[in-house]
């Protein structure tokens, strides 16, 4: 595990990017691997290092809607379970071979009072990936469908050549068909 890569800019000592390093265990999953069901117990939240990962909600219809993609240098997991000791209301697939660093919520909360600076890293990164959130939201609410897309190209640049055109779509929040036009709009437009 690469800590200080991963923690940069944290202003971590090499001792304590050892003691980072031992509250995190490296997992591997195939393409296809599943990380997270809908109601699991949530022990974990993960890092990744190589590949691509996918959560998505399944609702009363049975229609998928994904509402992150993870690749390298992301964290993921069902936070709001993570959290609150819940069980999961999403489920997290690999779309790609991942290898992941996971850690225990117990792990970080020792962790965070051992090295505060760590809990400030931390701190950070959910308050802007808050602020992503409540701008998806915002999107999703008052974009059209072309505008969604582009964005979502903008965040995750490499993810489009790994995923499924549906999964992109229920990600945006649209059929495939409506993807598929709207794809071919802005090829007409260059």
């Amino acid at each position: 595990m690469n800590a200080s890569e991963i923690f940069k800019g944290a202003g971590l000592s090499e001792q304590e990017l050892d003691h980072i390093r031992a509250n995190f265990k490296e997992v591997a999953y195939p393409k296809g691997g599943v990380i997270l069901d809908m109601g699991d117990t949530v022990k974990y939240q993960y890092y990744v290092q190589s590949g691509c990962l996918r959560a998505f909600f399944i609702d009363k219809k049975g229609r998928e809607h994904t509402l992150q993609f993870a690749v390298k240098d992301w964290w993921i997991s069902d936070y709001t379970a993570y959290f609150t000791g819940g069980t999961a209301i999403m489920s997290i697939e690999c779309i790609q071979d991942a290898v992941l660093y996971r850690t225990s919520r117990t792990s970080m909360e020792s962790l965070f009072q051992e090295i505060p600076r760590l809990e400030t890293f931390f701190r950070r990164k959910l308050e802007r990936a808050f602020a992503s959130f409540q701008k998806r939201i915002l999107s999703n609410l008052a974009n059209s469908a072309q505008e969604r897309y582009l964005a979502f190209l903008k965040d995750y640049p490499q993810v489009e050549k790994y995923v499924k055109n549906y999964h992109i779509a229920s990600y945006l929040g649209v059929t495939t068909e409506t993807l598929s036009r709207v794809r071919n709009e802005i090829a007409k437009s260059f």
